[in-house]
């Protein structure tokens, strides 16, 4: 399968709503879903959508019949998981760390808890046998292994707050597993099924010998599934080899990769200042600090439709007569600049800009930052004849207002 095609000769830009806002396509959203329906059939494995990423409920119809259920991250991302899937589906749960009032309320939602710590499994372990519902429970570790080169998003580092060490296991004895129904484990970050390879060799190496005392292992997140060259054939296998060889169920969280390449974000120019001294600048109506943060903090450039990100590729130059623009947000943050683009024509105060690949890590990360105005939430259809545009959610002075007091 080849899952990831370009956008679709589709106007994003003409939603019936002033910009900015985010828009997102129900089309790829069936389209991603459809490859990891696939990899469920084939592998045998169970695919969760981890509301981390993304957690726009209004298009979870188009998810919830072709998932295995959520993984939260929090008491509120777990009630969302329960209210939007259905009974049927399955809610997991970790955090590095609960309250107890966090986990009363959990105990009465959740299908599944990962456990950070030994500590924290048998200090609400009473609660959890006590609490009239069979609650799967699970325990992260930590394989202290892990190919992520940013240490910002790498979970096994030597300061990792991630996950129990094979040491804590050894130290406190087999025994210390009556009760745990399985591991979990993340170490991922847009990575190929190349390097859930070599994690797994790490894995089973370290602790397959507690694989007995489990019904489950969780693979986490991380696995860019629906990227273009994703080798979604060696992933079945991976998973379908584990399972054979243990008999335990394999589960998958991966994040972004539900959403990938099905949303943008729609700006508009709203001037163009000329710079003696260099490139000259396109100020739009959205915020990277405040709409898109992982462009600062990965960081990265997002691509926009129909223009270039300003640098040599691998076919040569950039093609003549194009038109160079630093393209800058509207707050006060200096560095809030989203990057340099080459357009075909002179850009122009009220050109409208579409950001690609802006359903994952936007939506559930903006803020108001500046008081600046939070996109609206739309949601359109490109199989459709006229897109059946739908605008969800628009934002207003009391929504900034009332979260500040």
């Amino acid at each position: 399968m080849n899952p990831i095609l370009p956008y679709p000769p589709f106007n994003y830009a003409a939603a019936p709503t002033e910009t900015p806002y985010y828009i997102i396509d129900r089309a790829l959203i069936r389209r991603n879903m459809r490859t990891l329906e696939y990899i469920q059939k084939e592998a045998g494995c169970r695919i969760l959508l981890a509301l981390k990423a993304f957690s726009t409920w209004a298009v979870f119809d188009e998810m919830e019949p072709y998932l295995a259920g959520v993984a939260a991250s929090s008491l509120n991302e777990a009630r969302l998981g329960r209210e939007h899937f259905s009974k049927t589906k399955d809610v997991h749960v970790y955090s590095p760390a609960y309250s107890e009032a966090e986990m009363v309320e959990l105990c009465k939602i959740a299908d599944y808890i990962v456990f950070n710590s030994f500590q924290q499994w048998q200090k609400f372990r009473p609660l959890l046998e006590s609490c009239g519902r069979k609650i799967q429970v699970g325990l992260r570790i930590n394989p202290e292994y892990s190919e992520v080169s940013l240490e910002i998003y790498n979970p096994c580092t030597n300061r990792s707050r991630f996950g129990v060490r094979l040491e804590n296991l050894v130290d406190l004895g087999e025994d210390a597993l009556d009760g745990v129904d399985g591991f979990h484990f993340h170490t991922m970050c847009q990575q190929g099924s190349d390097v859930l390879q070599r994690t797994l060799e790490v894995f089973c190496e370290r602790f397959e010998k507690y694989f007995h005392r489990i019904k489950w292992v969780n693979f986490g997140g991380g696995h860019h599934i629906t990227r273009m060259g994703y080798d979604i054939e060696h992933l079945i296998n991976l998973v379908k080899s584990f399972r054979e060889r243990y008999g335990l169920e394999v589960l998958l969280e991966p994040g972004e990769t539900h959403v990938l390449h099905t949303g943008l974000l729609i700006s508009t120019v709203l001037d163009v200042i000329e710079n003696p001294n260099g490139v000259d600048v396109a100020i739009v109506d959205v915020s990277a600090s405040a709409h898109m943060p992982d462009v600062l903090e990965m960081p990265y450039t997002p691509e926009i439709l129909n223009a270039r990100r300003a640098v040599e590729d691998v076919e040569g130059p950039l093609a003549e007569g194009a038109h160079k623009y630093i393209v800058g947000c509207k707050t006060c943050l200096s560095g809030d600049v989203i990057g340099e683009y080459m357009f075909p024509r002179p850009l122009q105060v009220g050109d409208r800009l579409s950001f690609e690949d802006m359903s994952q890590y936007t939506i559930c990360k903006n803020t108001t930052f500046n008081g600046i105005q939070l996109p609206s939430i739309v949601s359109c259809d490109s199989d459709v004849p006229g897109g059946n545009f739908q605008v969800h959610r628009k934002f207003n002075y009391e929504d900034f207002k009332t979260r500040l007091s």
